[in-house]
């Protein structure tokens, strides 16, 4: 596709009011260009594409779109030429048509969220060691518990493992917060990364954070098939995150097999901040009913991820105690939508020259 010659109308349809001088670097860099925010509803998040109802004319001009979900029918925007999509991952939008048919540039907000998610995942690893919950109790009942045994058997973190299945913005910036905690951080990634050039981070990067040349792990383990996952899996990982993107590969991929592997091997804790789908979440609540003494068990898991969405209310993990959930919040944080925008602006340049762009999705692979 050519080079944008000029930038004439951007769209922007999420799910915030525009904020006073964020798109100031774009009016700046590209006079006289027209802007349209139109504000909607995120919530109930299932139903959201649903209540979204704009009128195609709306598209008739539009060179550039910032969208979390609503997309035009190609025919609709014939001088579209490039999407920014409002999420880490876009497996929400691959049954549109213009995603399937169309090649028009699609680019993530993946690397926004880093820093904030990996402090949900820390902090709910934390919690549960700690036994916050159990403290939050006592203080509400103005008591002041007991100093029993339980407190004696707080591990801290120094010396533990985190292992990272896929190596992106999320777990790099994970594993950053990992060694100062001083863990060992292990990496797990589709294609192998033997060479310092292919372990350096691509996408867009919150300054200051992550790890840009891929320098933290102390191994890497990469592959698609069932061995190599279980081969790293066995590695000795005390917390395992989940930060991968759905797709049909990814699809269930910590099944009964791999909570197997990780609940004998070291009762490992789980953080999924991917999506819901990479764990079966059947297999996952009959392993985290087991208790230390059982041949395998779990620690505990981080859930800020579920299939589906909402998660139902007769479901079992609700109600464990060495189970933390929360509603797919693990991202939102101040500065979301100006690092977006960010995203947004360089990828306009860059587009103008020709280059490639920021995050741009692969519609093979899915992200």
């Amino acid at each position: 596709m050519a080079p944008l010659e000029n930038l004439t109308h951007l769209l922007a349809i999420v799910p915030f009011a525009e904020p006073k001088g964020s798109l100031d670097q774009i009016r700046e860099k590209n006079p006289g260009v027209k802007i349209t925010w139109i504000e909607v509803k995120l919530h109930p998040l299932e139903a959201w594409q649903n209540d979204v109802h704009i009128d195609p004319e709306v598209y008739r001009d539009v060179d550039v779109l910032m969208t979390l979900r609503a997309l035009p029918e190609p025919g609709q925007a014939p001088r579209l030429r490039y999407v920014h999509v409002f999420a880490a991952g876009t497996n929400h939008i691959t049954s549109s048509p213009l995603y399937q048919k169309s090649d028009i540039f699609i680019t993530s907000s993946s690397g926004c969220h880093g820093p904030q998610i990996a402090e949900w995942v820390m902090m709910t690893a934390l919690a549960q060691t700690h036994r916050l919950r159990t403290l939050y109790q006592w203080q509400d009942q103005c008591k002041w518990g007991r100093f029993d045994d339980h407190f004696w058997r707080v591990r801290d973190l120094v010396g533990q493992r985190l292992g990272v299945l896929g190596y992106g913005s999320i777990g790099r910036q994970a594993a950053r917060v990992a060694k100062a905690f001083g863990m060992d951080v292990i990496a797990y990634t589709a294609s192998p990364k033997t060479t310092p050039e292919s372990k350096k981070d691509q996408a867009y990067t919150v300054p200051g954070t992550g790890d840009p040349n891929g320098e933290l792990p102390s191994a890497w383990y990469s592959g698609l098939d069932k061995a190599s996952l279980h081969n790293f899996l066995a590695q000795g990982i005390d917390i395992l995150l989940l930060s991968l993107p759905a797709t049909p590969q990814t699809y269930h991929m910590i099944g009964e097999e791999e909570l197997d592997i990780l609940g004998r091997t070291n009762h490992t804790f789980i953080s999924n901040v991917g999506r819901g789908e990479l764990i079966d979440h059947e297999a996952l609540a009959r392993v985290m009913k087991k208790r230390p003494g059982d041949e395998v068990w779990l620690r505990g898991a981080a859930l800020d991820v579920a299939e589906p969405e909402p998660l139902p209310k007769d479901s079992e993990l609700w109600h464990m105690p060495n189970v933390t959930i929360t509603p797919h919040i693990s991202g939102a944080a101040i500065g979301y939508l100006e690092r977006g925008v960010d995203i947004l602006a360089l990828n306009i340049e860059r587009l103008k020259r020709g280059e490639r762009l920021i995050n741009q999705v692969d519609r093979q692979r899915g992200y």
